[in-house]
């Protein structure tokens, strides 16, 4: 009697995991190299700081998803008797990293030099500022695991796709679209290279992440962009070393009064995570590899805590693009030979040394490409008829980005010091010149809750369901009375959200306006016998997309 064949097992590492492991590894490089740039450079973070802590402590967050995530495909696939599965990709949150940044870290410093404190102090409340939004997120991960369903039913993905859509037009694709045409030659080279693989399909020998970064590499030594700064290369290599992460109980429980201020950032940036998870969850049922819900966002939601306790401001999440890297033929081992490879280069300290040695001009198109692909899926995975609701949720965030960039000129001239602290008197020379910094300044404030309710409000419009609508515009003015959105007041250097009764009071009676006329509208359809439109018919239908040399990085 013949032998009967048995399916094999699950294998730790097959060979199409080295494609995985450079394509996922590429993506957390350049998350890693733009920690590096943002903390060093615009938050001025000491070196002592970056590589003694925030690298450790994000080491170890990638350590921990990338090995969960591997034994929970390799425990389904030895329970189903299967060895086809791949695990979910894994690593830092390219949003949250710029929202964190550039709305919570770079303000809370910037107002804490302008009330005196020494840069020493203000980077230090800067740092655990983002703590505490990186915590916060993290809890609404886990909490989010156990009503998941229920968020999804209620939340208009118009209204979290078109708050993400403005954060990336503006704080990624156009902040790295500028850096592009400022370094032509590198910057338009690579973005090349990314634009024919992961838009035109394109199939390279290698995995087009590492083309582009490798062709960028190339450019910048040979044009003279990057030369080697024997003082830069020896700090760089005086950070080598093990630096094993250390808990920061004491630095959380000192920026719990830090908590407060940046609801308005935390709490949407992390439903958003919640969402988009659950989203690539569904992604990766769609490919065939269905994972169980609550366990895999938990593991998201405490790799992003760990980062917090040991120090790192900066969450993580699933990726997009399962299906590329199981088409690829990744499985279990470019997961975790990944988080062993970023977690080891972390605690190593090497990643200052990899800083010299690769320019973010060559991995920066990757960063531009994230953000036009954020932008459009707003659009694409959304019904055709919300396209304005998409629309009009994205306009706070280019406001936002705009107030940054307004402010960051403002400084360069000379304003933001005690001679001349910014102040009312800015306002009428902007506006004879058609520049509103007042609106500006007031969308800045709270932009993530802003955009939501606005997109939703308009969802919720165009579907004749006035009463929502009208529910949206009072959720606003109760925000915006409290302060929690658009109430603001002018700092030594900047413009900050200023919390209180009655605070916000114009946009609270604006808000009110707006949900009267709303109310009114609905008891209006009422009496007439009008009934809702009807339901929408899914998104917009679109040319499925050809395989991409590399899975699409987040």
């Amino acid at each position: 009697m013949a032998p009967i064949p048995t399916r094999p097992g699950p294998r730790w590492w097959v060979s199409g995991d080295l494609d995985g492991l450079l394509g996922l590894g590429l993506d957390n490089l350049i998350q890693i190299l733009l920690i590096l740039g943002l903390c060093r450079g615009l938050l001025g973070y000491p070196d002592a700081l970056v590589f003694g802590t925030v690298l450790p402590a994000t080491g170890i967050s990638l350590v921990v998803g990338n090995l969960a995530y591997a034994r929970q495909a390799y425990r389904l696939d030895q329970r189903e008797g299967g060895s086809g599965r791949t695990a979910l990709p894994y690593g830092i949150n390219t949003v949250s990293l710029f929202a964190y940044v550039f709305l919570v870290m770079l303000p809370v410093k910037l107002a804490a030099l302008a009330a005196g404190l020494s840069p020493e102090a203000a980077v230090t409340l800067s740092w655990q500022a983002g703590l505490m939004a990186c915590l916060g997120s993290g809890l609404i991960e886990v909490g989010g695991a156990f009503v998941a369903d229920l968020l999804q039913r209620w939340l208009p993905r118009a209204a979290l796709l078109s708050t993400l859509a403005g954060i990336a037009l503006g704080y990624i694709a156009l902040g790295f679209l500028l850096r592009t045409y400022a370094q032509p030659l590198v910057g338009l080279a690579v973005l090349a290279v990314i634009l024919v693989v992961y838009f035109g399909g394109v199939r390279l020998p290698l995995p087009g992440g590492l083309v582009a970064v490798l062709l960028g590499i190339a450019l910048a030594w040979s044009s003279g962009l990057l030369t080697v700064d024997p003082l830069s290369w020896r700090q760089a290599t005086q950070q080598l070393g093990l630096h094993l992460p250390r808990l920061q109980l004491g630095a959380l429980w000192s920026a719990r009064s830090e908590l407060l201020p940046w609801l308005g950032v935390i709490v949407p940036m992390g439903l958003f995570n919640v969402i988009g998870s659950l989203q690539n969850l569904e992604s990766a049922a769609a490919a065939g590899d269905t994972y169980p819900v609550r366990s895999s966002l938990l593991i998201n939601g405490i790799g992003t805590v760990a980062a917090a306790l040991f120090g790192s401001c900066f969450p993580t999440t699933l990726y997009i693009g399962h299906p590329g890297w199981k088409a690829m033929g990744a499985r279990l081992g470019y997961s975790w030979v990944n988080g062993l490879v970023m977690g080891a280069a972390c605690l190593a300290g090497a990643f200052g040394v990899i800083g010299e040695l690769v320019p973010i001009e060559a991995g920066m198109a990757i960063v531009l490409y994230l953000g036009v692909v954020m932008a459009a899926q707003a659009f694409q995975a959304t019904p055709r008829h919300h396209a304005p609701a998409v629309v009009l949720g994205m306009l706070p965030g280019l406001a936002g980005w705009g107030a940054l960039m307004l402010k960051a000129g403002l400084r360069a001239a000379g304003a933001g010091t005690q001679a001349l602290p910014f102040g009312p008197a800015l306002l009428p020379p902007l506006e004879r010149a058609d520049v509103w910094a007042s609106g500006v300044f007031a969308l800045e404030q709270g932009l993530i809750i802003t955009a939501m309710l606005l997109a939703a409000l308009l969802v919720y419009v165009i579907e004749q369901r006035f009463l929502a609508a009208a529910l949206c515009a009072a959720v606003a003015a109760l925000a915006a009375w409290f302060g929690i959105i658009h109430a603001w007041r002018f700092d030594q250097a900047d413009t900050v959200l200023s919390l209180g009764w009655g605070a916000g009071s114009p946009w609270a009676a604006g808000y009110g306006a707006m949900a009267l006329v709303l109310l009114l509208t609905a008891l209006w359809q009422r009496r007439r016998g009008i009934g809702r439109r009807p339901p929408d018919q899914g998104p917009t239908p679109a040319t499925p997309a050809r395989p991409a040399a590399t899975a699409r990085p987040r």
